[in-house]
Formats: structure tokens, C-alpha cells, sequence
């Protein structure tokens, strides 16, 4: 079985991402998910958005980095939007990534020093039609072209955070189906 750091999304953990993090640690993982927001949530993701550019998109990294610290080096790093640029710069940089898995973006892999590390497998996630991912599936294309084991799955749709079952975006079908391919990830790297 695999071992995680799971990072959040700008709203925040919300009830639906800890459940996800539940399922996860239900088919045996082990999944650290550090609050990076010093226990605030947010019912609307513009807020939750404007509250990451107040902490500061650097000082999100810094928390990601720091909660890595004193965790074994062969995790999978994974996060759900925002949480996603803590998880692909330590898959980048950390030595030892046993994988990564990015829900709803992806940044080129120059943000983090150059290119993806080789042998760390790669899955990602989004919606075909999120106004959200416009700006990040062009460098989710190219990680996928750049990565030797790396996945690009695109649901239908047009929700952003579909995977979170506390809101709006929550589309059952899509998020049952990124579990399973979460799941099967985690079996084939853990």
C-alpha cells in the first residue's frame, strides 16, 4: 500500500476532501492531509482563492514543504487544485517520489526547476470544459508528452472541484470513476 500527502484545494478541507482522504485510508493507504490554511474554509472557491493570494501562493508552497518534512521520502504526492503546486513541486524535488497524482491542475514542470523526474509515474485529472483548467491543461498535455508514465484524464463536464462531495462541482460519476483510477495508481506504485 501506498503513502500519501494529500494537500487541499482553496476552499479549504472541506468535509468532502477529508472524505476523501477517508476512502483512500479505507482501501489500506496511508494518507497524511496537513491543513494548509491554519483551519480556515470557504463555502465560495473565489474566496477561497482570495485568501490564498493574501497567505500567499510562495507561503502555501512553504507549508506544503514543511508539512513533507519528517514524512518517509517514497510518498506519493498528490492535491487537489491550489494543493496541487505543493504536491508537483515536491514529486519534482524531493528525491525519492514514489508518484503523483494532480486533481484539477497542473503547472509546466519549469515552475519547479526543469523537468519531471525520471521514473516518478504521473496521473492527472480535470474536467474536459472547467473554466478553472483552461490555463492548466495545456500544461497538463505537455507534462503528459514530457513524462514517460504519465496519464491525462479528462471527465465530461465543466465543474472544477468535482472530486470534493461537499460541493457544487461534486459530479458522482466522475469523481467514482478518479477514484478508481486513484486507486489503481496507488496499487501499481504503493
Amino acid at each position: 500500500m501506498a503513502t500519501l500527502l494529500l494537500f487541499h484545494h482553496a476552499q479549504g478541507q472541506t468535509t468532502g476532501f477529508l472524505a476523501f482522504a477517508d476512502e483512500l485510508r479505507a482501501a489500506d493507504h496511508t494518507v497524511h492531509a496537513p491543513d494548509l490554511y491554519d483551519g480556515n474554509t470557504f463555502g465560495d472557491l473565489n474566496e477561497g482563492v482570495a485568501y490564498a493570494k493574501k497567505v500567499g501562493f510562495s507561503e502555501i508552497l512553504r507549508r506544503g514543504t514543511a508539512a513533507a518534512e519528517g514524512l518517509p521520502a517514497d510518498l506519493v504526492y498528490a492535491g487537489f487544485s491550489l494543493g496541487g503546486m505543493p504536491a508537483q513541486s515536491l514529486a519534482q524535488t524531493r528525491p525519492g517520489a514514489r508518484g503523483a497524482i494532480l486533481y484539477h491542475s497542473a503547472v509546466p514542470a519549469s515552475e519547479f526547476g526543469g523537468s519531471w523526474p525520471q521514473g516518478v509515474p504521473l496521473q492527472i485529472h480535470m474536467m474536459d470544459s472547467d473554466p478553472w483548467g483552461e490555463e492548466d491543461r495545456p500544461a497538463a498535455e505537455a507534462l503528459v508528452k514530457e513524462v514517460d508514465d504519465a496519464e491525462l484524464f479528462l471527465y465530461p463536464g465543466s465543474g472544477h472541484l468535482f472530486a470534493d462531495s461537499s460541493l457544487d462541482d461534486y459530479d458522482e460519476p466522475a469523481s467514482r470513476l478518479l477514484k478508481e483510477r486513484t486507486l489503481a495508481f496507488l496499487q501499481r506504485v504503493g
